[in-house]
């Protein structure tokens, strides 16, 4: 089914909001619209994207009218080396949003996985243009089935509502209610008041044996530094910093 953006806009009137059947990425959109000088809070919302960014540059798979394809322009008077808080500020103001519209549980794997029983529900890549933040959201909303040989299992949250369809709109009225949430507490709070709150909200950060991407060195996680990175005390005992990549559940 459509989008009914006209819903959203009328609940979100704060947020400009450009929609579209087809683009090739939101968030190349989006980033259009900072260099144009668009203003906070402005949403770019696909039915369909032909060419969606995934981390690490793969493509996030985004079929048409089942999921939200997102991308949120954030003007925020911080630091640029701040950008690692702010994935993990927008991956628990995803998880709330999905909590509080569906009643699912979500866990939080470092750096930016929304997770529902240990599949991917939903992905966060933040961007950097012209000192305005692209905030790139896709969730699996409505799907039905995923490719089977997927880096990570995907779910939906649909599948895991045990088939019930859910409301793409009442979800992204709670994504936009729920970013401004944690951009309230970052400012507020500061980055440490975000990294407590993913802390708590993720079995990932502590105590978990996780295998590294990027290395495949396995560990013990040890909690995030200052700076929003992951820390895995090694076989060895050594503490490490993961700066990029990402984890997995060790084997």
């Amino acid at each position: 089914m459509p989008f009914d953006v006209k819903r959203v806009q009328s609940l979100r009137p704060q947020n400009a909001i450009h929609y579209y059947p087809t683009v090739g990425s939101t968030m190349t959109e989006a980033a259009r619209l900072a260099q144009e000088g668009a203003s906070h809070g402005t949403v770019v919302i696909a039915e369909e994207q032909t060419a969606g960014l995934g981390r690490l540059g793969r493509q996030w798979i985004s079929e048409p009218e089942v999921g939200i394809y997102s991308s949120t322009l954030l003007r925020l008077p911080l630091p640029p080396h701040q950008l690692p808080v702010i994935s993990l500020m927008l991956a628990l103001a995803t998880a709330a949003a999905i909590q509080q519209s569906t009643s699912l549980i979500c866990d939080l794997r470092w750096p930016n996985d929304v997770l529902i029983n240990e599949k991917k529900a939903a992905g966060i890549l933040p961007h950097l243009v012209d000192r305005c933040i692209v905030a790139g959201i896709g969730i699996n909303v409505n799907n039905t089935a995923f490719e089977p040989h997927l880096r990570t299992p995907a779910t939906s949250l649909k599948i895991a509502a045990g088939g019930k369809d859910i409301s793409r709109e009442a979800v992204l009225v709670s994504l936009l209610q729920s970013i401004d949430t944690f951009v309230s507490t970052l400012l507020t709070g500061g980055p440490p008041a975000i990294l407590q709150a993913f802390t708590r909200a993720s079995t990932y950060v502590t105590d978990r044996k996780v295998t590294v991407e990027d290395s495949g060195a396995t560990g013990v996680t040890a909690g995030l530094d200052d700076n929003g990175f992951l820390l895995i005390r090694s076989e060895k005992g050594q503490l490490e910093r993961i700066a990029a990549g990402g984890v997995r559940p060790a084997a």
